[in-house]
């Protein structure tokens, strides 16, 4: 597998299906995150965004079973992809996007690497600015799949108005997060991935383990996880899905006030010398992990 020529993609946003799309919301306010406001897709999908600077949280769920279009041919159905995903492994992180600066190029690179041959799809909506007033924010996205990893989802994101899109207001949080630093990938065999996500990056930095591995990005990084060190990091038993996404990791200036934080509204969590974390079976299904900075 090849890799891309192109340069290597930062963090974009991660996708992460949940059933009840109020209850997310109240428990990430909980966590001490700014939850932006309900957003609505033609594709039978509602949205709540977590904003960081350059990189977002999207907490997503299906609003209408009729409005979601199947997969065809070359075409890549992100409400579908939700829907199956809720079905089948539950509420969770499904997603993983990377930044774009041009995703119909990307997504022939995509099918020259045999890593995705699917069509670009372009999209836009209506977002609403802290005052009231409506802008509009517009995207073009490009798709790959790692055939070894079905529980993933993959695609790159082309910010078509970011000025609308980014803002600042909205990427101040109580708990003083500032930056999404990493997804976190559980693999049984992280070696098997390991082209895939190489070129899917555009060629970023493998900074090795043992059997797992990081990719850097030049914002935040992929996290590649085999069993043992899921084990020691997050206190994750091993399962026997080959590979499915964890959770994040944020960025803050203190562990100490976001363990005050969760204590005072009870919600559990693990501290250890590296960073704080809220397991997945506490955290609606993805795992939410503090990194002081």
């Amino acid at each position: 597998m090849p890799a891309t020529a192109s340069t290597p993609r930062g963090l974009d946003h991660l996708v992460i299906g949940v059933r009840d799309l109020d209850a997310a919301w109240r428990f990430y306010e909980k966590l001490g995150f700014r939850v932006g406001t309900r957003n609505r897709h033609p594709w039978g999908t509602e949205n709540r965004i977590v904003q960081f600077p350059g990189s977002f949280l999207e907490l997503v769920t299906i609003a209408d079973q009729n409005a979601i279009p199947p997969h065809g041919e070359r075409r890549f159905s992100f409400g579908a992809f939700v829907r199956d995903a809720l079905a089948g492994q539950g509420d969770g992180l499904s997603m993983l996007v990377l930044e774009s600066t041009n995703a119909k190029a990307d997504a022939a690179a995509f099918q020259a690497a045999g890593i995705g041959d699917f069509e670009p799809f372009f999209f836009e909506r209506q977002g609403k600015r802290p005052d009231g007033s409506t802008v509009r924010v517009a995207f073009e996205l490009a798709f790959a799949a790692d055939t070894r990893a079905p529980e993933c989802g993959f695609f790159v994101c082309q910010q078509l108005e970011p000025q609308n899109f980014w803002n600042p207001e909205f990427q101040q949080h109580p708990n003083g997060a500032t930056a999404l630093t990493s997804a976190v990938m559980l693999a049984v065999e992280p070696s098997v991935h390991r082209g895939f996500l190489t070129t899917f990056s555009g060629g970023a930095e493998v900074l090795e383990g043992n059997e797992d591995y990081v990719l850097a990005l030049p914002r935040g990084r992929i996290d590649v996880l085999d069993p043992e060190a899921a084990l020691g990091a997050y206190q994750v038993e091993p399962d026997t899905t080959p590979a499915r996404f964890l959770g994040f990791c944020v960025a803050v200036p203190s562990l100490d006030a976001v363990a005050e934080r969760l204590t005072a509204a009870e919600i559990p969590f693990v501290q250890n010398e590296e960073r704080l974390f809220v397991q997945a079976e506490d955290a609606m299904g993805c795992m939410i992990a503090f990194e002081q900075i």
